[in-house]
């Protein structure tokens, strides 16, 4: 077939325009235009980012203790059992231009939410294998249903620049590596190193035991009492080690958070560049997300004053399991509020999710909720008539929330109470160094609250950047994101609890108000058309600027003996009065007043990072203590660690019913008998078995009585009779007591630790010595036992 040539002199026609989408791509049956290639450079494979944070992941988790046949069997399972069925839903009712990375996040997501009903249903059954039925039915419809079946083919996928791929990639080894260092190097899997725990992963993993052998799950710490707790995540891991055969212990402290980690990051990306409609946008969300937090303009290292709770991977798995899961709502209301939802598919979705997020980590539904109302009064004014869409997915979370709280929490505060200010009087005890010696003054509060929203303003002050283009702020989405963040940000100066648990809503938010800060500095800077030399050049000034000030004020926290609280202030003002001298001088000698304000803003929004990781790099001078985040303890001393602990909680696991009772004369933790620190969980997580009473810190009753000024893990237990009923087979072991026990409470086994015991104790002569390792014994206790043995 011939063809024609341009004639000469003549330049060829041009390509048909492309039109561009929000979110960045070509629409669907248009061309693309093609990428230069530079010469003699070969194209980087496309899955190459994959393959690196895979091989990292795999030598991280071999070299901490985890075999490669565990590995194995649960990449099988989640690529099996998660990943692949919800893909294939996902494909067929949430159609979309995706890359295959975003396809398998959502299917992973998707496959968290539906294998929970499915696990729960199959284990009150008595048949937890029987979870597998879901992800079979899955494969069965896709193979058999002819309109189903196409879904099983490759499509098209949108190209996707390298330096995107890479990016999340860094990033997602980032927090994998974090994760060994901050968690992996601290939990061993063997003891007695294992003891060396964060307090609250033997809850967790008592909980994970609980979830393994009874729906619907009691607090196996005190027997009989109810469970009132985001108990989601823990069916998910007792239906993974059903599956796999793999150990709760190692699924908790090293496989599981891993996906939800990846996955997490994933959605969040996609949220911001369907958002943003911008991949840089898109990506600078994300790196906030995981680097950024409150500036810390102190010296020595960061006590945790005036930040939140964000990725927890490891010790606040319930926040990292609630927002895996969020992510898609917000996702989905992208779709539906910007009018893209017409489909039934998404609104199903939307529905599954948030049944989801309700047991996961409620935290997020008010949020949620006041977000859209925010939206539904915003499009109200604008545009005169009901906003039907937003009214819908409001009455969606108003039902799941008000399910989740009068049935699966049955109304309890669990410590929550009405308590402004709360927080900042425990920063002003820390900062000062008088934490629990004197409550602040007025004056002080004041003024500490001042610093609070100093520093929110120095970490979200990328939102202005919207004002150059005003309307933005009246997108929906935005006005969505920023109702969720104006309503964490007072839930978390109206509410108080013992363990900062309100500032659970702030981590909720923060990577949302992190999109719509990301959006506002690049809709600045492109406004104003900023050449990248001169944005680099505001990073680098935000970011000296935030390292002199740290070392010209020299201000110490918490304060030293003899120095004046107003020294806390000295570093934030300094702050503020640079940044007001600067916008005088650059609006003075500047033509272009716009311009030099967005590139104050940029500045003003460097500090954060640099502010809030010097503490972590730089080493400390002097005599500094180091001091822990909000809601992490002192790890237990080795020599306060019983032997024979594991063995005795294995063998009893193995040689017992799952629906046997036990009584334990341990139930504060070691080292910490007096006063009793109740957060004793060992006997629970290590046996899988229900417990008469040990560590009582977290149940309702326990929670719902606590006051300001109190705390809860001293408290005593709230069942007297119980207690003393316990104690008395122990302490002063007899027929009567070890009868009372069995016939009264239904006790059957009793796990003792021998070094509490009174010497000679004849514990023996009423109950069977059954096994024994080290320090501990087990004994059980026979049916109608009336006598001596």
């Amino acid at each position: 077939m011939e063809t024609t040539s341009p004639a000469r002199g003549h330049a060829p026609s041009p390509p048909p325009p492309v039109h561009v989408t929000q979110a960045g791509e070509p629409r669907r049956g248009e061309r693309r235009p093609a990428r230069p290639r530079i010469p003699g450079i070969r194209a980087v494979p496309r899955w190459l980012p994959a393959v690196f944070v895979v091989a990292l992941t795999v030598a991280a988790l071999l070299f901490h203790e985890v075999t490669a046949d565990d590995i194995i069997r649960f990449a099988a399972y989640l690529a099996f059992g998660l990943a692949l069925p919800g893909t294939l839903i996902i494909r067929a009712v949430y159609r979309g231009e995706r890359t295959l990375a975003e396809e398998l996040a959502l299917g992973v997501a998707l496959g968290y939410a539906l294998e929970i009903p499915a696990y729960l249903a199959a284990r009150a059954a008595g048949l937890p294998l029987l979870t597998l039925a879901w992800p079979v039915t899955v494969y069965v419809l896709f193979l058999t249903v002819p309109r189903l079946r196409r879904h099983w083919k490759r499509r098209p996928r949108p190209a996707v620049p390298i330096w995107w791929s890479w990016s999340l990639a860094l990033a997602i080894a980032y927090l994998t590596a974090l994760g060994v260092v901050r968690f992996f190097r601290g939990h061993a899997l063997a003891w007695p190193a294992l003891a060396t725990y964060s307090v609250d992963m033997p809850f967790h993993l008592a909980l994970i035991g609980e979830l393994k052998h009874h729906v619907p799950p009691t607090v196996p710490m005190v027997a009989g009492e109810p469970l009132l707790y985001h108990w989601f995540i823990y069916a998910h891991f007792a239906a993974s080690s059903w599956i796999t055969g793999i150990e709760p212990l190692v699924l908790l402290f090293r496989l599981g958070a891993l996906p939800m980690t990846a996955v997490l990051l994933i959605l969040l990306a996609m949220v911001a560049r369907r958002v943003t409609g911008s991949r840089a946008a898109a990506l600078l969300a994300v790196a906030g997300t995981v680097f950024v937090t409150a500036p810390n303009l102190y010296l020595g290292v960061n006590i945790g004053n005036f930040t939140w709770r964000g990725f927890q991977s490891w010790t606040g798995l319930t926040q990292t399991f609630g927002a895996l899961l969020f992510a898609p709502v917000v996702l989905l209301l992208a779709d539906l509020l910007d009018g893209r939802g017409r489909r039934a598919g998404r609104w199903l979705l939307l529905g599954v999710f948030l049944a989801a997020v309700m047991g996961a980590k409620a935290t997020h539904l008010p949020l949620l909720a006041a977000g859209l109302a925010a939206v539904a009064g915003v499009e109200m004014i604008r545009r005169r008539r009901p906003p039907w869409r937003a009214l819908a997915a409001l009455a969606m979370t108003a039902v799941c929330f008000g399910y989740a709280q009068t049935v699966l929490f049955g109304g309890a505060r669990q410590a929550m109470t009405v308590d402004p200010l709360s927080m900042l009087r425990r920063a002003w005890g820390e900062l000062t160094g008088g934490a629990g010696a004197a409550e602040p003054t007025p004056a002080s509060l004041l003024g500490l609250t001042a610093l609070y929203l100093v520093c929110l303003a120095v970490t979200w002050c990328g939102v202005l950047g919207l004002l150059c283009r005003p309307k933005l702020l009246l997108r929906p989405m935005v006005v969505l994101l920023l109702g969720m963040g104006a309503a964490s940000t007072a839930a978390v100066l109206l509410l108080g609890h013992p363990h900062l648990g309100q500032l659970y809503f702030f981590g909720a938010t923060y990577p949302y108000l992190m999109i719509v800060a990301a959006y506002g500095l690049v809709v600045a800077v492109r406004r104003v058309r900023m050449p990248s030399r001169r944005v680099a050049c505001a990073v680098g000034a935000g970011v000296v600027a935030a390292c002199l000030i740290r070392a010209l004020c020299d201000v110490r926290a918490p304060l030293s003996a003899g120095r004046s609280e107003f020294a806390l202030y000295l570093p934030y003002a300094t702050l503020l009065g640079v940044v007001a001298l600067a916008a005088v001088v650059l609006v003075a000698t500047g033509r272009r007043a716009l311009r030099n304000w967005v590139f104050l803003l940029v500045a003003f929004a460097a500090v954060g990072a640099p502010a809030a990781w010097c503490a972590r790099v730089l080493p400390v001078a002097g005599d500094v203590p180091v001091a822990r985040p909000f809601g992490e303890v002192q790890p237990v001393a080795l020599q306060d660690v019983p032997e024979g602990a594991v063995t005795v909680a294995r063998w009893l696991r193995a040689h017992s019913g799952a629906d046997d009772l036990v009584a334990t004369n341990v139930y504060c933790r070691w080292g910490y008998e007096d006063p009793c620190d109740s957060r004793q969980f060992w006997a629970a997580a290590l046996s899988e078995r229900r417990v008469l009473v040990e560590g009582w810190t977290y149940t309702s009753a326990n929670m719902g009585r606590w006051r300001p000024g109190l705390l809860p893990e001293y408290l005593p237990f709230s069942d007297g009779e119980r207690l003393r009923a316990n104690d008395e087979a122990f302490r002063a072991p007899s027929a009567s007591a070890m009868r009372r026990l069995r016939e009264e409470y239904g006790v059957r086994w009793l796990l003792v630790d021998e070094r509490h015991l009174d010497p000679g104790s004849k514990i023996g002569d009423f109950a069977e010595p059954r096994f024994r390792s080290g320090d501990y014994a087990l004994y059980r206790l026979a049916d109608g036992q009336t006598g001596v043995i």
